[in-house]
């Protein structure tokens, strides 16, 4: 797995602890939650941009929510699966912020994630919310 898939994935697991916990950015980017022997095998430069991805998504936080519920269609941002909202905060903050990151990196990415972390429609859900900013971002 590369470094970036890697980073990818962790800043998505801190992001479900942090709405799961309400757990701090200090300690999220400590990575305290994750199992020590893992955090270990983890190389410091997926934890390095997993810190990143952690620091932006939180502190864009308003602007990553109201950018995911502008998309959504016939449904409650408070209704969303928490797997699937924390792939989005990560995706949607990468998408508005990350634009030296192609957006079809940062889909593909969430597509991946999901496909391996949440339910079995989770995937089109996520990219259908992605695109669809993806689309906005670009007019």
């Amino acid at each position: 797995m590369g470094i970036r898939r890697k980073g990818r994935i962790l800043a998505f697991q801190a992001l479900f602890a942090h709405e799961l916990s309400g757990m701090g950015l200090a300690e999220l980017q400590a990575f305290s939650w994750l199992d020590p022997e893992e955090r270990e095998r983890v190389q410091e430069e997926s934890r390095d941009f997993a810190r990143l991805l952690i620091a932006g998504t939180l502190e864009k936080l308003a602007d990553v929510d109201g950018t995911i519920v502008r998309q959504l269609e016939h449904w409650d941002f408070s209704r969303l699966n928490k797997v699937d909202l924390a792939i989005l905060r990560l995706s949607a903050y990468c998408l508005l912020f990350q634009q030296d990151i192609p957006s079809s990196v940062t889909i593909d990415e969430a597509v991946d994630i999901a496909k391996e972390f949440g339910t079995d429609d989770s995937y089109r859900f996520i990219n259908g919310v992605l695109d669809g900013i993806r689309k906005q971002r670009e007019s």
